[in-house]
């Protein structure tokens, strides 16, 4: 009797609060039992809100009923547990929303510990137990939980797919096989798998490699940046040196002009005033004569006039003197003349190395310098997607395709006024700069134009401004029947047969700049090897009414 109810009612031996087995059990007065301390601790919460409830049915009451011990469900409970009665799972094994749950499970499901991949089943551990006991499971095929066992039936039939079709590379169940992949390549699942399998292992053993020689490079470039940072920081040292023993030598020669200065004019100052002392006894003396002079010319006696005239009337000859030619101002203009000539030749002199400095912290790299690529798949690899920039483009310009093609029209384009535009040359620059490594084709049809990079601040008006006629900017000019390049209003005639489309490669840290005839194979005409300090930008020139020159799209 009693092991019947503990079949047909197990589930009321279980608190609702704490989904165990009863302990202490107390019954209130709608009947529901529930754990003494369990009940207790909800109406201690519910004390807040003035309510008394049960957490089942919500009945509520007032006053809060008396908690007394159901002493025959408490006996109840205890025979049960000898009788084989379980305490509920602990709250962790039941499945949550991210776990896959026991199909088997009525009720709260438990998480499902392995899938049959033969049943299409999720099994709990107690579930799972025949899987494991009974030789008819023997051969089913347990996996870990998975949510995606419908993703093993067809979907046309309902049925477990276990073939494998190579013609069409899917999975398949045997009614496939006679319909729709009748006389298709197909093999089992299992026997698929074992080469799959195979090949993985290889895949494996090639991606751990590449990883092998990944964290090889890993660690070179690491050491390379220690390099790096150990260079930089030498050459910011001796660099501060350098300048700090500079600033020291301009001090010193700061102050050998100021005590030069100084000395000279203390000298100048001295001989000035002993001049001027020697001048001030002349005057007194001068004054002494000119006193008894004067006295002597009111001598009434004649005699003694005439004997004491001559020793009065001799004057002693007067102090050699330069003649002076007071110019304040100007007694030193000579020596701060010569040190503003020198502050303006160490200017130009800075501003010259500062240039060499500059481009020689340019030039650093850490990395190997690339050899340029040979075929025109390995310059494919460099591809880069160009558009023209229609702020840039010539009036007389229409831009169509995307902004990739360019054609000279007999009437002038309505683009709003820009800074940025040719008014000269029927030219156009690119909106994208160019920077690393890029490659990238121009089509054209036997048109009289060519093909440039070029620096953003090219001017955009008068003759300097045209590709090629400044030191801003490269071109291959293409006109008939030949190939002429220009750079700096210099130009190189490349005597080569025309085709139909330009490739342009550039490796702007390396300094180089190549244009190559693209046909069947890739025919250097020219290379340049220079310092671009700037980001470059693609330009395209236009001659002749209806002529049209476009960048290729590249794939």
């Amino acid at each position: 009797m009693a092991q019947r109810g503990i079949q047909m009612d197990q589930e009321k031996f279980f608190c609702s609060i704490c989904l165990d087995l009863l302990k202490d059990p107390v019954t209130i007065p709608c009947g529901h039992s529930f754990c003494m301390n369990c009940i207790r601790s909800y109406w201690e919460e519910q004390d807040q809100k003035k309510i008394c409830s049960c957490p089942q049915c919500r009945q509520t009451f007032q006053p809060r009923p008396a908690l007394m011990k159901n002493t025959m469900l408490a006996d109840l409970v205890e025979e049960l547990k000898k009788t084989g009665l379980q305490a509920a799972p602990a709250d962790h094994c039941y499945a949550g929303p991210e776990d896959v749950a026991c199909d088997f499970c009525t009720g709260r499901k438990l998480k499902a510990v392995k899938s049959c991949l033969q049943c299409l089943v999720s099994y709990c551990e107690q579930h799972l137990r025949p899987h494991y006991d009974s030789p008819a499971f023997e051969k089913h095929k347990l996996v870990d939980p998975s949510k995606k066992l419908q993703h093993n039936i067809c979907s046309a039939h309902d049925e477990v797919m276990k073939i494998f079709c190579r013609t069409d590379q899917q999975c398949i169940c045997y009614l496939c096989s006679m319909d729709e992949h009748k006389g298709h390549d197909t093999v089992s699942a299992s026997a698929e798998r074992t080469k799959k399998q195979g090949e993985l292992g290889a895949s494996r053993q090639q991606i751990q490699q590449r990883i092998q020689d990944r964290e090889k490079e890993v660690k070179l470039l690491q050491q390379g940046v220690e390099a790096v940072n150990h260079s930089a920081d030498e050459a910011v040292k001796k660099s501060e040196k350098i300048f700090t023993e500079l600033v020291h030598l301009i001090e010193k020669r700061s102050s050998d002009v100021k005590q030069q200065i100084r000395s000279k004019q203390q000298s100048e100052v001295s001989r000035v005033k002993e001049l001027q002392e020697k001048l001030k006894q002349e005057i007194t003396e001068l004054r002494r004569k000119d006193a008894e002079l004067e006295h002597l010319s009111h001598t009434n006696d004649h005699i003694q006039f005439l004997n004491n005239y001559p020793s009065l009337s001799q004057i002693s000859e007067p102090t050699d003197s330069p003649s002076i030619n007071i110019h304040p101002l100007q007694y030193f203009e000579d020596a701060t003349a010569a040190v503003s000539e020198v502050r303006d030749k160490l200017q130009d002199i800075l501003s010259d190395v500062w240039t060499k400095i500059s481009l020689a912290v340019t030039s650093v790299d850490v990395f190997l310098p690339q050899a340029e690529p040979k075929s025109r798949e390995e310059f494919l690899q460099y591809s880069c997607q160009i558009t023209l920039d229609p702020n840039t483009a010539h009036t007389r310009l229409l831009l169509s395709d995307g902004n990739r093609k360019a054609t000279v029209m007999t009437k002038m384009q309505l683009y709003p006024q820009h800074p940025d535009r040719f008014t000269v040359t029927q030219q156009v620059m690119s909106r994208e700069s160019l920077t690393g490594r890029c490659y990238w084709e121009v089509k054209h049809n036997m048109f009289k134009g060519s093909v440039a990079v070029t620096y953003k601040d090219i001017s955009r008006t008068g003759y300097e401004s045209q590709f090629g006629n400044n030191n801003r900017s490269w071109v291959l000019e293409c006109p008939s029947n030949s190939y002429t390049f220009s750079h700096n209003n210099i130009s190189t005639s490349i005597p080569s047969p025309q085709s139909s489309k330009i490739g342009v490669y550039l490796d702007h840290h390396a300094g180089i700049l190549s244009f190559y005839s693209v046909s069947d194979t890739m025919t250097l005409l020219h290379r340049v090897q220079t310092t671009f300090t700037q980001p470059l930008y693609a330009g395209l020139t236009v001659y002749g009414y209806e002529k049209s020159v476009e960048l290729c799209e590249l794939k």
